[in-house]
């Protein structure tokens, strides 16, 4: 057995090199389609981060009445705490929203006298709500206005969102051009990987009709069918193996030059990224790689074993 493998791993090798131009073209191909499927995740990745970023920028703020008694805001915030569809919810006290007023306005004279000459703070507590989805905003704010039709007291001073409908029909429209990209994406993807998988088939069929005599011999001295596939898909998996590699060489360059300006305008480094996830960037494109040489040429050699 061992001798056996030795044999098919040296013919594969040996057919890799005596074909070397087609094998170039394989190759080729292959790296190509393996580069566009690195630079959908990187855009994927680009895209999730800014939406990512957008969503944290959004939440509901609740502003109490100064007078609001402790025990009734406290009660309202453990009630929406407990909502599932609520992330994060922060508590500022009205000494904090004293002491934020004054740390945003101590280069404004007049507010801060006019705040010294009240005799009591006027600023009342507030909360910042987070949900896990924009979606999910609504209904924890239509929970708040049914908390507050309730009470017996009013309580609540207003409900606002942090950036009003501006930073909420940003992140529509990114979601949507998420979407729009992973379509399109998984488009393009399935047209280049069967473009790749078609040449790499035909590739493989031409280096067997070049060793069609080979073959036929190696037939006729009883030689099984696994003995006369294993050179070619030993060559396959080169194939897929040597292009995987060559897209994350091109990568590295390209994302040392890309990595800042990611940065300034998405506030991710893509470079960074590429670094720190280069095993798992690895994994997926040379085993894409791998999996598309080793299919064409089982594909290619079993069909010419049929004739």
């Amino acid at each position: 057995m061992i001798t056996g493998l030795r044999r098919v791993v040296k013919a594969g090798f040996v057919g890799f090199w005596r074909n070397a131009y087609v094998s170039l073209a394989s190759i080729f191909v292959l790296t190509i389609a393996l580069f566009v499927i690195g630079v959908t995740m990187f855009l994927n990745q680009l895209l999730e981060t800014s939406l990512v970023n957008l969503q944290s920028q959004v939440d509901i703020n609740v502003y109490f009445v100064p007078e609001a008694p402790d025990d009734e805001v406290q009660s309202l915030v453990t009630a929406v705490e407990a909502l599932p569809d609520v992330v994060s919810v922060k508590f500022t006290s009205r000494e904090q929203a004293l002491e934020e007023y004054r740390q945003r306005n101590q280069n404004n004279e007049i507010s801060l006298q006019a705040l010294e000459e009240l005799d009591e703070n006027p600023l009342g507590a507030n909360i910042a709500i987070l949900a896990g989805e924009t979606s999910q905003y609504e209904n924890i704010s239509r929970f708040i206005e049914e908390q507050r039709d309730l009470a017996q007291s009013p309580i609540i001073s207003s409900v606002t969102y942090a950036d009003d409908e501006t930073t909420r029909d940003s992140i529509d429209r990114l979601t949507s051009i998420i979407n729009a990209t992973e379509r399109a994406s998984l488009i393009i993807m399935g047209i280049l990987l069967l473009a790749a998988v078609l040449i790499t088939f035909n590739t493989i069929r031409l280096a067997i009709y070049t060793s069609r005599e080979e073959i036929s011999i190696m037939r006729l001295v009883g030689a099984g069918n696994m003995f006369i596939r294993g050179p070619f898909m030993l060559q396959g998996i080169m194939y897929g193996f040597i292009s995987g590699c060559l897209a994350l060489l091109i990568f590295y360059p390209l994302l040392v030059w890309l990595g800042p300006r990611t940065q300034e305008f998405f506030e991710l480094n893509l470079f960074d990224y590429y670094m720190a996830n280069l095993g798992d960037i690895f994994g997926i494109l040379v085993g894409i790689g791998i999996a598309l040489g080793l299919i064409s040429s089982t594909f290619a050699v079993a069909r010419y074993l049929r004739t």
